[in-house]
């Protein structure tokens, strides 16, 4: 399982996860913010979690990308 959060309210719309992990994230025309597809919201933090470890790299590419840190990805 892999698990994938956003915290949404500190992101500052760099794009930079967009490029990384297409599949995974998109920018948000009302915002400007990065939104994490498929994901659940429990007090600010969007929680994606799949069965499919294929997006592990991509995902973890665009964690260390994110310049405020803000994406974390684990894998269970």
């Amino acid at each position: 399982m892999v698990i994938v959060t956003l915290q949404r309210a500190k992101c500052i719309g760099c794009n930079y996860c967009v490029e990384m992990a297409p599949i995974q994230f998109q920018m948000s025309k009302k915002d400007g913010k990065s939104v994490l597809i498929k994901s659940v919201n429990s007090k600010g933090f969007f929680t994606f979690k799949s069965p499919d470890h294929t997006i592990t790299e991509s995902c973890e590419l665009a964690a260390k990308a994110c310049p405020v840190k803000i994406i974390s990805v684990k894998e269970t």
